[in-house]
């Protein structure tokens, strides 16, 4: 039996919170300051985990090894798992052109180019973050806004501040997944409060989109259809998250905004003269002005109509419960901890939920799609091939990162910084957001950060008085606004619309917007953490 200590440097907490977040800190510099690749920032960290576990720590090095053996197994399944499948119904999409399709529904909702950020960064963007994540949205949108004729800086810019409030649900709902395996809280809670903080967000995004797109005189001509929109997304993600599933959340969220856009008659008034010429630097690509037959236009939509029922049929009580008892649950071999109270910890047992996990739904939905969309059986299978051949080294990482985050919440040097950061009392829900900023700012992926500190900011919760499930929540709300500030995204919108070396104008751009934001959502879990918005809280 392994004993987890608080304090096992020189009996300091200090000293052991410092030499505790030394993997972290060793992460975060390989990635931000060497920029090294992720996999093998990950790696490495995760090998200085289980030195000062072992070493620092005492923990004998099978049980080290068990946990990050345990972390591993975790990224492959629910996570990965989840990510193949829904990149893999993406991917079937693009194949069959039907992607294409989509994207020129999205682009004729409207001809005024402040309407069509909205359409195509916002909520297009949030269908693709849905399902695809990782960087998908930014390129993809950034692109379709060049075709356009958007500058390709603006388009840019506005792709990666619109990729803000449908993160945290992203990929299916993993980071939040990864947030409550990690924490050990309720999925149903931890989505529950996310979806009352970054719904608030997406009340803002529209109006500062129009906003970068026309400045002052976006604002005034347009704010009523962007509120429309940031209303309606943030009512289907309330919803969608508290009480149907947290992995429908922005598909719905997506779809309704973009449903509110249709029901305004103003998005539909054509821009004026000056506004083209102001805002439509490029020529528009004629391929957007294609007619596509509605029966096409219907298969290209049915991918995500066909998850929503899946999904939905699954919350069925009956069918829940059925679903529900395919789980699989093991005592994890060569592992016996204990908290220093004695008690044993979560980690000792492996839940491996079979049928019931949103990565299994997918691929029955992705299925449902390969005949709706015509894809052979043969090329369907070679598709799934070909998504894991290209997440092979994100799939590196997010097993390194989250074997990293198992073996320093079994050895207790989650818990040690987490009693150390708990020192700052009250400012604690102040802070809680700006470390996942951080997180996300660094590693790019808020599922990365929320693996890393979860947590830390659990143990921090408890011991201050505060609310664990608010402070997991707030790392996840507040990552969202680290990703457009990522050195990832960055690149990744660079390269998209031919600005390759760029990425330092890009960061001068959206920086204050990531700040400005972030101070919003520090403010809003300051208020849900005291009388003023507790009532906001399930």
């Amino acid at each position: 039996m392994y004993v987890q200590e608080l304090e096992p440097v020189a009996g300091s907490l200090g000293l052991s919170a410092l030499v505790a977040a030394l993997p972290l800190v060793i992460v975060l510099v390989l990635l931000g300051g060497v920029r090294l690749k992720a996999h093998l920032a990950g790696l490495t960290g995760l090998l200085a985990a289980v030195l000062v576990a072992c070493l620092a720590y005492g923990m004998p090095v099978g049980q080290a090894l068990s946990s990050a053996a345990q972390g591993a197994v975790f990224g492959l399944f629910p996570i990965l798992w989840i990510v193949v499948n829904a990149l893999w119904v993406y991917r079937m999409t693009v194949r069959t052109r039907h992607f294409d399709i989509l994207r020129r529904s999205f682009g004729r909702l409207s001809a005024d180019p402040r309407i069509q950020a909205l359409v195509v960064a916002f909520c297009f963007g949030a269908l693709l973050e849905a399902l695809a994540g990782f960087g998908a949205p930014v390129a993809i949108c950034s692109v379709m806004l060049v075709a356009l004729g958007f500058d390709p800086v603006r388009a840019a810019v506005v792709a990666l501040v619109a990729n803000t409030a449908p993160v945290a649900f992203g990929a299916m709902g993993t980071p939040v997944v990864t947030l409550a395996q990690v924490t050990g809280l309720p999925l149903g809670t931890l989505a529950s409060v996310v979806g009352r903080q970054t719904p608030l967000l997406a009340l803002v995004v529209p109006l500062v989109l129009v906003g970068l797109v026309d400045g002052r005189r976006g604002l005034r001509d347009t704010w009523v259809p962007a509120l429309a929109c940031g209303c309606a997304f943030a009512v289907a993600q309330f919803a969608a998250s508290n009480y149907v599933s947290a992995q429908l959340a922005d598909i719905g969220a997506a779809l309704a905004g973009a449903g509110a856009l249709v029901l305004v008659p103003q998005t539909r008034a054509p821009a004026p003269e000056a506004v083209r010429v102001a805002v439509l630097t490029g020529t528009r690509s004629e391929e957007l002005d294609a007619s596509d037959p509605r029966r096409e236009v219907a298969r290209a939509y049915a991918p995500y109509a066909l998850i929503v029922a899946v999904f939905s049929v699954a919350q069925i009580p009956a069918v829940k419960d059925w679903l529900a008892r395919a789980t699989q649950t093991y005592d994890w071999p060569f592992l016996d901890v204990v908290d220093a109270d004695g008690d044993a910890v979560a980690g000792n047992v492996f839940s491996w939920p079979v049928a019931n996990s949103g990565g299994t739904l997918v691929l029955l939905a992705g299925i449902a799609t390969a005949a709706v969309l015509g894809v052979p059986a043969r090329d369907a299978v070679r598709e799934w091939a070909a998504t894991v051949r290209e997440l092979r080294f994100a799939i590196l990482t997010v097993t390194s990162v989250l074997a990293l985050a198992y073996v320093m919440n079994l050895s207790g040097q989650a818990a040690t910084i987490g009693y150390s950061v708990a020192a700052a009392g009250a400012g604690l829900a102040f802070l809680s957001p700006v470390l996942g900023w951080f997180g996300v700012a660094v590693t790019g992926s808020d599922t990365s950060a929320n693996a890393l500190f979860g947590a830390l900011q659990v143990t921090a919760a408890r011991e201050s008085g505060l609310s664990p499930e608010l402070l997991a929540a707030a790392n996840s709300s507040g990552g969202v606004l680290g990703k457009m500030i990522s050195p990832q995204n960055l690149t990744i919108a660079c390269a998209a619309v031919g600005l390759a070396g760029r990425e330092g104008d890009l960061l001068r751009r959206v920086l204050p917007w990531s700040l400005g934001l972030l101070l919003v959502m520090c403010l809003i879990v300051v208020g849900q953490s005291s009388p003023v918005l507790d009532w906001m809280l399930p």
